[in-house]
């Protein structure tokens, strides 16, 4: 009787193993669908932000027709974006030209003390940080899917529970690799 109940014992306790495994990986797979719906927020609510930002620049600096056609064209390369990778890229492509934009404003006083201007470039920032953050909850919770995936009893459950290997959201921008230029 006692080796009966130490069988089911050990059955119980395997079972248990198995629903709190597989069920962990279900919810890191939410986890990361949910950061990465946060990212593609923050990208579109930067994106709505870029016509107004662009109109205005373009209304003090209508001969820097470059800067601004490669900012468009960054926009609408970032908005048909599917995959992570294709988005991280026209992320950073769109980064680069802002940084371009915002260079060039330095050379017009007038819009650089627009209120207009100052309120886009303001909320623009904002949302810069809020995209930095939901970058850095998508990678962390892609860590935390990847290595339960990766690692024992739980990727026993991978296939029951309709999980696979997410690929982190990296933009490389050249800007990011340059040591910061420290003056007194």
């Amino acid at each position: 009787m006692s080796v009966l109940i130490l069988i089911l014992a050990v059955v119980i306790i395997i079972a248990l193993l198995a629903i709190i495994s597989r069920n962990n990986l279900v919810k890191s797979n939410i986890g990361v669908d949910e950061s990465w719906s946060q990212i593609e927020v923050q990208l579109k609510r930067r994106s709505d932000l870029i016509p107004n930002l662009v109109e205005t620049v373009k209304g003090y600096a209508s001969h820097e027709s470059s800067t601004l056609e490669a900012i468009v064209a960054a926009r609408a390369k970032s908005t048909s974006a599917t995959t992570v990778q294709e988005t991280a890229v026209a992320d950073g492509q769109l980064t680069q030209a802002l940084r371009g934009l915002l260079a060039v404003t330095e050379n017009y006083p007038d819009l650089k003390a627009s209120t207009n201007f100052l309120a886009l470039q303001e909320e623009l920032s904002t949302t810069e940080n809020k995209v930095s953050f939901a970058r850095q909850l998508y990678n962390d919770r892609v860590r935390v899917l990847n290595t339960a995936i990766k690692t024992f009893p739980s990727s026993l459950f991978v296939s029951s529970a309709k999980v696979s290997v997410r690929p982190f959201y990296e933009v490389d921008d050249p800007q990011d690799r340059k040591a910061p230029q420290v003056k007194f």
